[in-house]
Formats: C-alpha cells, structure tokens, sequence
C-alpha cells in the first residue's frame, strides 16, 4: 500500500495597491506566505492572516500568531521571496518570437535608410 502525503493547499492573492504577488501555502504545521516585495506593514501582515483566517484559507489556530513567529515554531512565517512565479512557456515562447520579428524589421528599416542615404 502506498502511503500519499497531503499535498498545501496554495492560494495566490494580488494587492494592486503596492503591486505585490502573494502566496499563501496552508501546510501541515506551518503556514508559508511568501510576497514578491517588502510592502507590507506590521500591521497589515496581521491583519492580513486574520482575514485569511476568517475566510478559512487557514486554520483558525493561526488567527492570532505573530507573523514574525520563530522559523522552528508552528505558525505563521512570512517571506520576501519571488522564486516561486513561473511564466508560461507558451507566453516566452510568444514574447521571443516577437522581438525576433521586431528585431528583424528594425534591421531592414535601418538597412534601407542607410541604402537611401549612400544612394542620394
């Protein structure tokens, strides 16, 4: 019998107003919030799990932890860490093939006036 381990649960929020991506990963013992930059408060970060607290995208138990909780303990830790957004292959893919097409033509535009001006 093969034994699975339960998978976090990952949500993923966005606040327009600081223009900051955040993950909220609901793991065994420790909930994991990693902020692509350092624009939160004190006092939001806490406001910020007690809302995520009340809307059950955590246990209740984390409601009043400090965000600033010990790395070894159970609880809330909040990290400044943009590694986990991925792009899209197909959007890179899109994104290349269009500045090779800008490139291209920017060469050719350039090339013609330079024959334009040698020519006259």
């Amino acid at each position: 019998m093969k034994a699975t381990l339960p998978q976090p649960r990952v949500f993923e929020f966005y606040f327009q107003d600081v223009d900051t991506l955040v993950q909220v990963e609901d793991g065994d013992e420790t909930v994991v919030i990693r902020a692509t930059r350092h624009s939160f408060s004190e006092r939001r970060k806490a406001f910020f799990i007690r809302q995520l607290a009340a809307e059950g995208f955590i246990p209740h138990s984390c409601q009043w932890l400090s965000a600033q909780a010990a790395p070894s303990s159970p609880g809330v830790r909040w990290l400044v860490d943009f590694s986990w957004l991925e792009l899209p292959k197909a959007a890179l893919a899109e994104a290349r093939r269009f500045m090779v097409r800008l490139l291209a033509g920017a060469a050719l535009l350039w090339l013609a006036l330079m024959l334009a001006v040698m020519l006259h």
